[in-house]
């Protein structure tokens, strides 16, 4: 088989990952559940499946950025299914956030078939996925980046090798989103108090940037909301879900994590009072009494 590359899920990381490889001079195969999206990318260079098994069976290595394990199961197991069309030798590269235990019990059963396997959570957002430069959290087998690597290194400029086994990957992503999590719902909070107060958003804003006060998240999120954009590059759901695994992992040590679960309830007031789908800089509507920009999304 040719060492070819296969990219599944061309949503707001993974349409900018699968250009990042057509950018490096690979013509990526893809497949999405939206056709159209697989078709317009395929339009400038590269093929569009119509199964994930089809993707499998022309694929060396095949990349998933979905947004959950379910989703992943899906795509491996489900109607056709890439595991059962990908060759011996194959390399599986895994960039949902999941919980670590899932993630090692993956790898075993795709060694079953014969599949090799990288646990390899993303971060860093749309446009460093876009651009290439995104960071790569990973864990694997030596055999596994003997293939996979040179693909890994189009799409990232940081690929950190964190074992030879899967699961340190998924950790340290989900203690990067306890982080994530955690400044998002902070910077909404002080972005809040700051309206309530009647101080010029956009006077908060770049005085905020320019302090000590400041985190990437802030100067990120907080744009979203002076621009009233809510387009869910990441949605309020994947905290939900994100500093869901979070707890559950701390829970299982008895690790006590109480900005987590605040930030945690904080989210899910968000997602039911109905801004699950939103751009996660939405949980700022969570605040009474404040008068937000006007929402453009």
């Amino acid at each position: 088989m040719a060492l070819d590359i296969g990219l599944i899920g061309l949503g707001a990381m993974g349409s900018g990952m699968a250009k990042s490889l057509r950018r490096a001079g690979y013509l990526p195969h893809v497949f999405d559940v939206r056709k159209d999206a697989a078709s317009a990318f395929a339009a400038n260079g590269g093929t569009a499946c119509a199964s994930p098994a089809e993707l499998g069976a022309q694929c060396r290595v095949v990349v998933s950025v979905v947004v959950n394990a379910l989703q992943t199961e899906a795509l491996l197991f489900g109607p056709d299914g890439c595991a059962a069309a990908m060759q011996p030798g194959s390399v599986f590269v895994m960039c949902s956030t999941v919980d670590p235990n899932w993630s090692v019990a993956l790898e075993a059963r795709l060694a079953s078939l014969g599949i090799l396997y990288i646990d390899a959570p993303i971060s860093g957002g749309a446009a460093k996925a876009a651009s290439g430069e995104m960071t790569m959290m990973t864990a694997g087998r030596p055999e596994a980046y003997a293939v996979a690597e040179p693909f890994l290194n189009a799409m990232a400029t940081k690929v950190y090798k964190l074992g030879d086994r899967a699961g340190a990957g998924s950790t340290v992503k989900i203690i990067n989103q306890l982080l994530a999590g955690v400044h998002i719902a902070a910077a909404a909070e002080a972005m809040a108090l700051g309206l309530r107060e009647g101080v010029d958003p956009a006077a908060l804003y770049d005085v905020i940037t320019h302090s000590a006060g400041n985190s990437w998240m802030f100067e990120n999120r907080m744009a979203h909301v002076l621009a009233a954009d809510y387009t869910p590059l990441s949605a309020v759901d994947i905290f939900v879900k994100d500093l869901g695994l979070v707890l559950d992992m701390a829970r299982a040590s008895k690790f006590p994590l109480p900005l987590s679960s605040t930030a945690h309830q904080m989210f899910m007031q968000a997602s039911t009072a109905g801004f699950a789908q939103e751009d996660d800089s939405a949980v700022i509507k969570i605040f009474p009494g404040i008068k937000l920009p006007k929402d453009k999304s």
